[in-house]
Formats: structure tokens, C-alpha cells, sequence
């Protein structure tokens, strides 16, 4: 998944304002404690990340 398609998910689901702010500021156990951002800067991919964020945040399965 390129990063494009990540951010634009993430916008889609979480609405453009917020969904950059909930990358900076959620920290989730399921990417070893790290935020979105900390997460991808970290090495993780965007597929990776998306999939994480999908189970966390109970994404609809029409949006995966």
C-alpha cells in the first residue's frame, strides 16, 4: 500500500482534520507502543500499519 492510500483511508475514516492528529497522538500497544507516525517513521509499512488501525479502531470492513 503506498503512503498516499494509507493517509487518504485515514481520512476517509477518521475525517481529514482529525485523522493526523489521532496519527500523532494515539499510541497503540499493537505497533510496540508507538504512535501512527512513530510507527511508519520506525520502519513499519503503510499495509501494516492500516491493518493495526483496522482491528484497533473497529474500521468497517468496506473501508479495509
Amino acid at each position: 500500500m503506498r503512503l498516499t492510500v494509507f493517509w487518504e483511508r485515514m481520512a476517509d475514516h477518521f475525517g481529514a482534520g482529525y485523522a493526523d492528529s489521532f496519527a500523532r497522538d494515539h499510541v497503540m500497544a499493537e505497533l510496540g507502543g508507538r504512535t501512527i507516525h512513530e510507527a511508519l517513521a520506525a520502519g513499519w509499512s503503510a499495509k501494516e500499519v492500516w491493518r493495526v488501525v483496522c482491528a484497533v479502531m473497529d474500521v468497517p470492513q468496506s473501508k479495509r
